[in-house]
Formats: C-alpha cells, structure tokens, sequence
C-alpha cells in the first residue's frame, strides 16, 4: 500500500469469543492492542452493533473493545451458569471479561444500561479507569425523565399485570423503534437494521423475561446514585458527558448534574435523541478524541499481547 492510499485505510474490527464469569462473551475489538484502551458499553435493547460506526472512528488512535452484556446481542449463558439477570451480576461478568482480556488501564463509554454497570467497576477499581464518557449515561435521580413513569410503578408494584405493561408496551419493534427515532429530526435517517436488529434478539426464546428482570433491578441503580456520586467526588476521573437532549428517559438535568461532585467535567448537547451515535457519530467521535487526549487517557497496556 502506498503511502498515499495508506492515509485513506480504515481500521478493520474483529469478532471474538471470551469465557469470562462462566458466560460466552462476544465482543468487538479495534486498533493497535498496546494503545491506550477505550471499553464500550451500551445499553438496553442493544449490542456491541451500535459501536460499528464508532469503533473505526476511534481505532486509529486506541485499543477499542466492545463486548455484549448478558442477555444481548451475541453473548451467549450457558443454561447451567443459572446466570441472575442482575446490574450486579452485569458488572460482574464485564469485571471477568476485563481480566480474561489482560485489560489493566481503560477509558469508558457507558450509555444507558453501560452507566450502571461501568460506574459499578470504576467504583470497585478506580485505578483502573482513566477516563469517563458519558453519553446519555445517567447517574442522577434528576436524569430521570417522565419515560420511566411505567418502569416506575413496576418497581412499586411488581405484579404480573404491570410486568405485562412493559412487555406489551416497551418488548416490542415498535416499542424499539420509538427509543432509537424519538427526538430526531429525521426519523428515516436512522438504520433500521439497528431497531430490527435489537427486537430479532429480544425475541428469543427466554430473553423479553431476561429483560424484564433487567427493568426490575435498574431500581437498584438508582439506590446506587448516591455511591456512584460518592465515587466521582473522591476518584475526581475526568469525565464528558455528551448527551442527545431529546432523550425521554436521560434528560439534559442528568448530564448537568455530573458537574456537581465533577466541576470540572465537560457536558455537551446535542440536537437528537437517545441513540445519539445513529445521527451524530462523527461529532462524538471528535469530542471523545480530543477529551480523552486532554485527559491524558494514554496510558498504555501493562501486559502487551493481551487479546
């Protein structure tokens, strides 16, 4: 390749499996394996899928790794871990992944369902993470818009009844459809394969139970609030929280809020909804770039040769 055209290649992502935490873990992966690290996690309903427009964008510069949590996309629970479909036992299983893959230092960009299980394993190894991205990643009863208002009974009354709500109202692709167009201003720019994508996996056999189960403990997360504000006081990491300010569930309070116990974190809106990487990638791709350089997020692996 001449030197011309070399400026122009894309950095391929790979597809890979991992034992961790008894569970088949799938993941994305990126870049140079002893550049400094950036660790994606996404939130409800999606997958590492939602990264694919991200993770060419990074890797030129990082290591980007982007597995499935439990009961998404393409990770796989064997039926005999009787795996428990908790933010806890995610955090866990993300925990196990970090060893299995030799990851020591990292950067994190947590959205939705990532903030809680990212802000679990910072807490627990602080030294481990250089930097925070937040986008549309909440950690304040403020964040929490009138979208949870159905979630919100569920935790007071866990009946049946208000279990089926939520499985008729939210498991659905029209319900998954709504997240990902909601407050963008061109609804048919946004992919259909994501939505498509997303609701093809939640109907497996078992999984709208999986994530029924998840909709019940996210009111753990929000007893966590207080303990993950406690975290960014004491471990001051840096933190930008970029967030589409159309979200119905994370509202712009959530990002703002950050500034309270982090003063000096970066809080960015922009013009779409929860799903911003569908409309806006190249702009938040830029931002985490220069924020994670000013952060000094390039910390490179301790143990070269990791997967």
């Amino acid at each position: 390749m001449s030197p011309v055209l070399s400026q122009f290649e894309v950095p391929v992502t790979s597809v890979h499996r991992v034992e961790a935490d008894g569970v088949d873990v799938f993941y994305r992966a990126a870049g140079d394996a002893n550049a400094p690290c950036v660790l994606l996690l996404h939130g409800f309903p999606a997958s590492s899928f939602m990264f694919r427009e991200l993770i060419p964008r990074l890797a030129d510069q990082f290591r980007v790794i982007a597995p499935d949590l439990p009961g998404f996309g393409f990770t796989e629970v064997p039926e005999k871990r009787k795996y428990t479909y908790t933010f806890d036992g995610l955090a866990r299983t993300v925990e196990s992944f970090t060893d299995a893959l030799g990851l020591s230092r990292y950067a994190i960009y947590v959205f939705d369902y990532g903030a809680p299980t990212g802000f679990r394993l910072a807490m627990a190894y602080p030294e481990r993470v250089t930097a925070i991205v937040s986008q549309n990643g909440n950690a304040y009863e403020e964040g929490l818009g009138d979208a949870w208002g159905p979630i919100r009974k569920y935790w007071a009354e866990p009946s049946e009844e208000n279990r089926e709500v939520l499985r008729q109202n939210i498991l659905t692709l029209e319900g998954t459809r709504w997240q990902y167009t909601h407050g963008v201003a061109n609804p048919e720019s946004v992919a259909p394969e994501s939505y498509t994508l997303d609701t093809a996996l939640m109907e497996r056999p078992g999984n709208k139970e999986i994530q029924l189960d998840l909709f019940l403990d996210y009111a753990s997360n929000v007893k966590l609030y207080p303990k993950f504000q406690e975290y960014f006081r004491k471990s001051k990491p840096p933190l930008l929280a970029i967030w589409g300010k159309n979200d119905p569930f994370f509202i712009p309070a959530g990002a703002e809020a950050f500034q309270k116990d982090l003063p000096n974190a970066r809080v960015q809106f922009l013009d779409t909804g929860h799903f911003a990487l569908e409309t806006n990638v190249a702009e938040i791709a830029a931002a985490m770039k220069e924020f994670l350089e000013r952060a000094g997020a390039g910390h490179r692996e301790d143990r070269p040769g990791a997967r």
